[in-house]
This record gives C-alpha cells, structure tokens and sequence, in this order.
C-alpha cells in the first residue's frame, strides 16, 4: 500500500497538475456565471486540449472545470436572479432577495463556503465510500427510481410556502411541459401541433433563463419603481456566526448530495431542492425561506456541490457515468486506454488515488478562487439596473442560442420569460414548476418502465426493500406537510 501511495503522490505532485487542476477551476467558475454557457458544455470544449496531456493531468483539468462550474452557477443566481447552471435554479430562491436586500457579498461567501464543504464532504465519500455506494446504486432500478422521484416531488410542497394551490398547479404545467416531444417509449409524437422542433421537446436551458432571468427584466422595465437602483448591493462579507449558523444545513445538504450523486442519472438539480426543502422543513422559522434566508443558500449549494464527487463514485467503480459530466470525463478515461471499473482498482490503483489526491486540492483551489472573485464580482451588483439588464438580456439570448445554435431555442426562452412574468404577477412561484419540469421525464420513463419489466403488475412498486423505504418516507413527508399547513392555519 506505501509503495502504492508513493507512486500516486508521484504521479500527482507535479507543477502542471497543479496548475492544470487551478485553471480548470478558473475556466468552470467564469463559465458557470454566463448564463446559458452550461458546464456540460464546458468540459466538452476543453476535452480536446487533453489528449496530448499525461492522463492523470488531463482528467484533473476537466474535474477542475466540473468543480468550478457548479459553483459559478451560484453567482448569476444571487446577482441578477439567473442560474448559471440547472443545478443553481435553487439557489436564486433565497440568493436573490439576499442581494435585492443589500446582502450580495454575504451571500455569495455563504454559497462559497457551502460550495467547498460540501465538494470536500463529496470527495471524502468517494474516496472512502466508493465500493459501498456504487454497490448501492448498483440495486437501483426502474421501479427504485420511480419511488425515490415519488419521494422528491413532495419537495414541491417544501419550496411553495403557504402558496400550496398555486404550487401545486404551477407543478401540473411542469409536467405537463415535460410530456411535449418523442414519446422514448414508442416513440409516438405528442404535444407537438406539426412543429418538428418541437419533437425533441424543450431543452433546460431555454426554459431555465426564460423562466427566472426575463421575468425580473421585463418587470424592472414595465416598474414605475426606480429607487432599488441606489441601492447598496454588495453589502459585507459573511460572519463566523453566519457559518455557524448553516453548518447543520450544509452537512445534511451535503449527505443528500453525495446520496443522490452516487445513483447514476439523478443531477444536482434534484439534490438541491430536496436539500432545500428538508432545511425548510427542520428551520424553526420556514416563513423565511424564499424571503432572503441565508439556510436556503447554504442547503441548495450544499446539495448541488455534493453530488460533484459522488458522481464519480459509479464511475470509477463501475464504469457507469453518473451524469453527462463524469461521461464526457469517461470518453477522456478511455481516450488514454484506461477503462473505469472493478479492473482499474487492480491494475491502475496509484492512478486512481493520484486523481483522489487532485480531487481533494481541487476544493481548496476552489475556496481560493472563489473568495479571490467574490470582492470583484460582488460589484456586479451596484451596477444600475437600466444598464445591467440590458446586457443581462444579451447574454441569456447568446447562452441560449449557443445550446443547439438555433433561433427557436431563443424564441423558448422569450415564450418562457412571457410565461414565467404571468406566474410572477399572479403570485405563482416558479421552483415547482421547474422541480416538475425537471423530474416529469425521469417520473414517466421509470414508471412505463417498471410496468413493461413487470408486465403491468403494479406490486413491483412494492417488491423491494428501497420502494418500501421510499414509500415510507413519502408519506411521512407528506403527513408532516399536512400538519405543518395545518399547524400554520391554527397559528393565523
């Protein structure tokens, strides 16, 4: 094992895998700020420069990009009320009024430091946990699947406060949004009235930035309100008594993370609302979230950062991507003719603890980076709205365009941002309508699924020990709804 440990610490411990991992890092975080410019997209783009590199070097350079993308979403998120990533969508709930309030840079440190704890929980379990978790989302399947999704649609009730009708219907037209397209099943037309654009339905991002970003453009403009332009933004930094405070929040958020990360498929997006959603739940004030808390920051940075390391944990022990990132990092794997899986711990073990090691400094070159920008970007702020949002608008339209390099993804986005102003001056919120949209493909497909494998016996939705778990846990979660509403009629 010290021989082992030796040669890794030799294959890591060089100047340009240190550099590499930093830079990949700078290039996730700028990325992740531009809306639109997803971190997919990112790791892509720079795939190409690693081939020529040795493959520990190579692999770092896209998990430094994959690190710092999750967390650049956060910025744009809390600024100007535009997730720069679908992870980040949750993070706009309580970031956004934060810096609508003045508080800007505060929440910014608190979603950086829920970030990089959350990335160094993540890592730890991968480098500790792998075999056990891979074997545990090994056991997942379609009808394990459709129950956890069962189970994370009750957060829907988590993020609409006392707006438990409006959310609920704002839910419906999410699912419903996600039905349009190919049936993947059959692969019937459905929803699309003649357009072929719209058989491949509607992709994240548009719907994403059309829903969050242009509602608050069109409505500062149609405003007769101008004094929130004065306002001071940026604010101060946040306090060891503001970290106190979230750490609870951040470690609960971070086990969800790493839980749903380990399970190939699931994303940060889901990871984040369910983080969220539980802190609401166990916060002694939930009135609060969606009004400016700093929890709400902490739990859907946390949930979202955890998943990055854990994502790798099926991929490194079994060879299966946990998401589109770790199988654009796998194509990079096999590029080098290395093959994840059981055999690489055989054969390639002082690889894989060289990139553990990498992993770990990258949370770290994360808090650097991170606090370094802050000071600047916090600034982004106190830039008057009239000028702001213009260019604001130029890049929500350039990083939808650059998606699918189509028009009609830009027409979306409009479509949505019509939309998403009608659900703001109705009082509909926005979260469950995405949480829907986001989970609806996952809730049908498994569902079908399960049913097919079973020929249409609806107890395989009961035959495991998980279905059973995650029933239970449904309707807990649901009775504790019933009577926290219930409790909250009373008090009023």
């Amino acid at each position: 094992m010290l021989d082992t440990l030796s040669t890794a610490f030799t294959l890591f411990a060089t100047l340009d895998n240190a550099l590499v991992l930093l830079l990949g890092v700078i290039i996730g975080t700028v990325v992740g700020a531009i809306p639109g410019m997803t971190t997919v997209m990112a790791v892509a783009l720079v795939l190409p420069f690693t081939f020529s590199m040795q493959p520990v070097t190579g692999i770092l350079l896209l998990l430094g990009v994959y690190k710092g993308g999750i967390y650049g979403g956060s910025i744009t998120a809390i600024l100007i009320n535009t997730p720069g990533t679908v992870a980040a969508s949750c993070t706009v709930l309580d970031g956004y009024p934060l810096a609508q309030r003045g508080e800007a840079r505060r929440a910014l440190d608190i979603a950086l430091y829920s970030s990089c704890i959350a990335d160094f929980i993540s890592n730890l379990s991968l480098i500790l946990f792998a075999g056990l978790l891979a074997s545990f989302a090994l056991k997942f399947g379609s009808a394990e699947f459709f129950t956890l999704i069962v189970f994370s649609l009750t957060i829907i009730a988590g993020v609409s406060g006392k707006q438990l009708l409006k959310g609920f219907a704002a839910a419906c037209m999410g699912l419903l949004l996600a039905t349009v397209g190919l049936d993947l099943i059959y692969g019937t037309n459905r929803f699309v009235f003649g357009q072929i654009n719209l058989m491949s339905g509607f992709t994240f991002i548009p719907v994403l930035i059309g829903l969050f970003a242009v509602p608050e453009i069109i409505n500062y403009f149609v405003s007769v309100e101008t004094s929130r332009e004065k306002s001071k933004l940026a604010g101060i930094g946040a306090s060891l008594a503001d970290l106190k405070q979230c750490l609870k929040t951040i470690v609960r958020g971070s086990v969800i993370g790493v839980v749903l990360g380990a399970i190939p498929g699931i994303g940060g997006a889901p990871a984040a609302f369910l983080s969220y959603s539980e802190a609401r739940r166990n916060s002694k004030d939930p009135e609060k979230f969606g009004k400016g808390e700093l929890e709400g920051v902490a739990a859907a940075e946390s949930g979202n950062n955890g998943v990055a390391g854990a994502t790798m944990i099926p991929l490194l022990a079994l060879g299966i991507p946990g998401d589109i990132i770790t199988a654009i990092i796998l194509g990079a794997f096999m590029i080098h003719g290395l093959r994840p899986g059981p055999l690489m711990f055989e054969q390639n073990l002082s690889l894989i603890y060289a990139i553990f090691m990498g992993i770990m400094l990258s949370s770290l070159f994360l808090l650097i980076v991170g606090k370094i920008s802050i000071r600047t970007i916090s600034k982004i702020a106190d830039i008057p709205r009239h000028l702001l949002f213009p260019v604001v608008l130029i890049l929500c339209v350039f990083g939808t365009y650059a998606v699918n390099n189509t028009i009609y993804d830009v027409g979306i986005m409009f479509a949505m941002g019509l939309f998403g102003f009608g659900m703001l001056k109705l009082g509909i919120p926005a979260a469950p309508f995405l949480i829907a949209f986001i989970l609806g493909p996952l809730f049908e497909d498994n569902f079908r699924q399960a049913l097919l494998i079973s020929k249409g016996d609806y107890g395989v939705f009961f035959s495991s020990g998980i279905c059973l778990f995650f029933w239970a846990m449904t309707i807990l979660s649901v009775g504790i709804l019933i009577w926290q509403h219930t409790a909250g009629k009373k008090h009023d």
